[in-house]
């Protein structure tokens, strides 16, 4: 456009959104047709001049999720607004991926889950009968090591219950002393069964924790602070599944991951629909390995996160 027709694309712009005047007003303001007017009200748009945003805690960012999903593939991308404060941001993370859940299509027969904090919080955010006749299967050992409440089992619980389904428990720890133990366990019928049906679950939802000591496998009783330390020299940058993994996704100490039960980061990335929920700036550098290494096939993710994943993209 010319440059006049750069101040009148901002004339337009003030009169359509400030004004809120309608385009054959505008067309007789300016002395212009209404076929004009359109053109100078998308210009603006597309200069830049015009930025509209809808103000809600519910409302998503459209554009970043579009932009995440050609960037890294995804099947989808759910972002919510940055709020004022990360346990906010983390809310509505959770709310939303219930909600993504809840409207999933085709509706899953089947539902594996990892556990913790994220996944503790979406069971509380679904509503009762957000489905029908769900199976819930818990794909990673949880059964605590210290007295503390067991945390997988009433999540997943708690998802069936609401979803009226069923709820099939893996009893087993996270991670065991020894690798021929955790061989031992998952060589058993009922858990090999057990596992074999996570294989097949129609959809996977899971989060991932950041290296540090709030760790829920060091609040769990799994892991020590000192083990944290030893993995982050080793280029942890987070766990998934409670198996760590580097900046590329792969894993930085296998004799640990040998004694990990359950799913394995290779079983998500095969999954046709497996839904990470991830929030906070604690969990930058893990969400990255995630989305790069193709873990997951949906992304639930704060406006921040979002951004960093896209910044550090280097094609």
């Amino acid at each position: 456009m010319k440059q006049d027709d750069d101040t009148l694309s901002v004339r337009a712009a003030e009169l359509y959104y400030q004004d809120d005047k309608n385009q054959a007003e505008i067309a007789s303001i300016l002395g212009i047709n209404r076929w004009k007017v359109g053109r100078l009200l998308s210009y603006a748009k597309d200069r830049g001049y015009v930025q509209i945003e809808v103000i809600h805690p519910r409302a998503r960012r459209l554009p970043l999720e579009r932009e995440l999903r050609n960037v890294f593939g995804l099947r989808d991308a759910i972002v919510v607004p940055q709020a004022a404060s990360e346990r906010e941001s983390f809310q509505r993370t959770t709310v939303a991926a219930a909600e993504y859940l809840a409207t999933l299509r085709p509706v899953p027969r089947s539902l594996g889950i990892s556990w913790g904090r994220t996944l503790q919080q979406i069971a509380a955010d679904l509503p009762d009968g957000w489905t029908s006749g769900i199976e819930v299967i818990q794909i990673n050992g949880g059964v605590t090591v210290n007295r503390r409440a067991g945390m997988a089992s009433s999540t997943a619980t708690a998802i069936a219950q609401k979803g009226g389904g069923t709820v099939t428990l893996l009893p087993s720890p996270a991670i065991l002393e020894q690798a021929s133990t955790r061989e031992a366990i998952e060589g058993d019928r009922a858990v090999a069964s057990i596992l074999e049906a996570a294989r097949e679950a129609s959809a996977y939802v899971f989060s991932a924790g950041a290296v540090g000591g709030d760790s829920v496998l060091v609040s769990s009783g799994y892991l020590d602070p000192a083990d944290i330390t030893r993995l982050s020299e080793l280029g942890a940058v987070g766990d998934v599944l409670g198996r760590y993994i580097d900046a590329d996704g792969n894993i930085v100490d296998p004799s640990l991951n040998e004694r990990t039960l359950g799913l394995t980061i290779a079983d998500l990335r095969a999954a046709d629909t497996a839904i990470a929920v991830i929030s906070g700036r604690a969990k930058w550098p893990v969400c990255r390995a995630v989305v790069r290494s193709g873990t997951c096939s949906v992304l639930v993710t704060d406006e921040d996160c979002a951004k960093n994943l896209l910044k550090e993209h280097t094609p």
